[in-house]
């Protein structure tokens, strides 16, 4: 299943890479990738369709295993980094950051982006932790109030406002130009850090009486998962803006896939994540004959009724 898993990665970044503005025959994106002419088909293969690509894989795998993390530790099936204001706190953080003129570059961008998620991350769980229930409301509350404050600085600071819809409206277009590295670099190294914690993360399922009979430092391992999350919340929405749902759709694919296994559930949730955030990428691109639409609303349209659906199957009921 893990391997059918990959070949539709495969078959969703053709796609990616295939349609667009000036479509392209899958037979033609291969030559371009095996043998590069120097062609403006080739070109536009290298230096637009590759990147975004390489994007869309690296922020629906962040954003999947992010929202898989918090399902998995907070033992709450309506959790996501969204619906727990960690990506609005992390859009926050930017504004202000923005408006201080402290997240100009790339690296600050970033660094404001993880900040602003671990401070949201910290108040949504202090104020929710004793109800999965209470835990979604806190975070749809601080979203709402973090979003308002964003709109009233962004209105009050025009400069800022300029800088920062582009980057507000959660979007994969455009940003394969910026320089990719240290983002990469961070969503790639909190993947490893997560499949490292995903066998202790297993042993703490089963209690934390259990957890901590076979070795596991339960403390450590908590603190280890948030600091994981926050760096793929806050590298994926630095690089592509507030992006909703992936978060949720995904772990519960991955736990019908890999029931009882949180190591294979968080293997299914990079693949499908990425897999997620490409198809929605080339549906943005075709929902409208105009232009694109940005990729937040086509996974605000499929995650709205994923949310309906695990409300009224699991309610306030944690895991």
């Amino acid at each position: 299943m893990l391997l059918g898993a990959a070949v539709a990665l495969a078959a969703a970044a053709v796609l990616g890479i295939a349609i667009g503005a000036q479509s392209l025959r899958p037979a033609e994106v291969l030559q371009a990738l095996v043998a590069f002419d120097g062609s403006s088909e080739h070109l536009i293969i290298w230096d637009v369709r590759v990147p975004r690509v390489l994007l869309g894989i690296s922020v629906g795998a962040a954003l999947a295993v992010a929202g898989g993390l918090i399902q998995t530790l907070s033992r709450n099936p309506l959790a996501e980094p969204g619906i727990l204001g960690v990506t609005v706190g992390a859009g926050f953080a930017v504004a202000v950051g923005s408006a201080l003129g402290v997240a100009v570059s790339q690296l600050g961008e970033l660094l404001a982006a993880i900040v602003g998620a671990v401070l949201a991350a910290l108040l949504v769980y202090a104020v929710g932790r004793r109800s999965p229930l209470r835990l979604v409301l806190t975070g749809v509350a601080l979203s709402a109030v973090l979003s308002g404050l964003s709109l009233g600085l962004r209105l009050m600071n025009p400069e800022v406002f300029d800088q920062y819809r582009f980057w507000a409206v959660g979007s994969l277009a455009g940003r394969e130009q910026v320089p990719l590295e240290v983002p990469l670099v961070a969503i790639g190294l909190a993947l490893v850090a997560a499949m490292l914690l995903a066998r202790s993360l297993n042993a703490i399922e089963l209690g934390e009486t259990v957890a901590r009979t076979l070795g596991t430092r339960v403390a450590r391992v908590r603190v280890a998962t948030l600091v994981v999350i926050t760096v793929l919340t806050g590298a994926a929405t630095a690089l592509a803006g507030p992006i909703l749902f992936v978060g949720l759709i995904v772990p519960h694919l991955a736990r019908r896939m890999a029931p009882g296994s949180i190591p294979w559930q968080l293997a299914y949730t990079a693949v499908l994540g990425a897999v997620l955030m490409l198809l929605s990428d080339v549906g943005a691109r075709v929902l409208l004959p105009t232009g694109e639409v940005p990729v937040a609303i086509v996974t605000g349209f499929l995650g709205g009724p994923v949310l309906i659906w695990a409300v009224r199957r699991y309610g306030s009921v944690a895991l």
